[in-house]
This record gives C-alpha cells, sequence and structure tokens, in this order.
C-alpha cells in the first residue's frame, strides 16, 4: 500500500484505502485496502473487522463518487455520509 500510495499520489506513507477511478462508463474503478491495516484500526476502534471494512469499503467508494477529504471540511463530510450509509446497512441488516 505504501508504494502505491507513493506512486500514484506521491505519499510515502502507508495507507489503509487507495481508490482508483475509470474514465470509462460502464466502472467506477478500484478499491484498494490494506486488510492488515484494516485489522489493526478495528482493534484500535474496538469494533469488528468487517465493520472497519465496511468503513473502508464505503470511503473508497465516496472517493470514486468524487469526494475528498483532504481538507477539514471534505473529510468530516466523508465522515457523516460513511456514518449514515453504515446506519441505513445496519437498519437494513435488522429489519
Amino acid at each position: 500500500m505504501q508504494e502505491l500510495n507513493r506512486r500514484y499520489r506521491g505519499k510515502d506513507a502507508p495507507t489503509d484505502v487507495l481508490a482508483f477511478p475509470y474514465e470509462e462508463e460502464d466502472l467506477w474503478g478500484e478499491v484498494v485496502i490494506s486488510l492488515d491495516t484494516c485489522r489493526r484500526q478495528a482493534e484500535e476502534m474496538g469494533h469488528s473487522f468487517e465493520r472497519e471494512l465496511s468503513i473502508l469499503i464505503i470511503h473508497g467508494v465516496l472517493h470514486l463518487l468524487g469526494y475528498d477529504d483532504e481538507t477539514e471540511e471534505g473529510w468530516r463530510e466523508m465522515v457523516r455520509l460513511q456514518e449514515e450509509v453504515l446506519r441505513r446497512l445496519e437498519d437494513e441488516e435488522e429489519a
């Protein structure tokens, strides 16, 4: 992940999720997730691996949809949307 982050974003640091949008109309792009980082973050946050993986998938898809977290405002909006999507998914599971 660090190599991908360095190559495509110019940031020489590990990361948990990267999104690569496609130019083609039929495909949104790719979301790449570090499963080791996902496990570690789940433990640090005190929730399940599955919940953390869901958060990272949603985060990556939001990037593919054009959202950006490089600013404080953008980051807050992405977190808000992630929580909203997670809440809706959990509500559907309970129904």
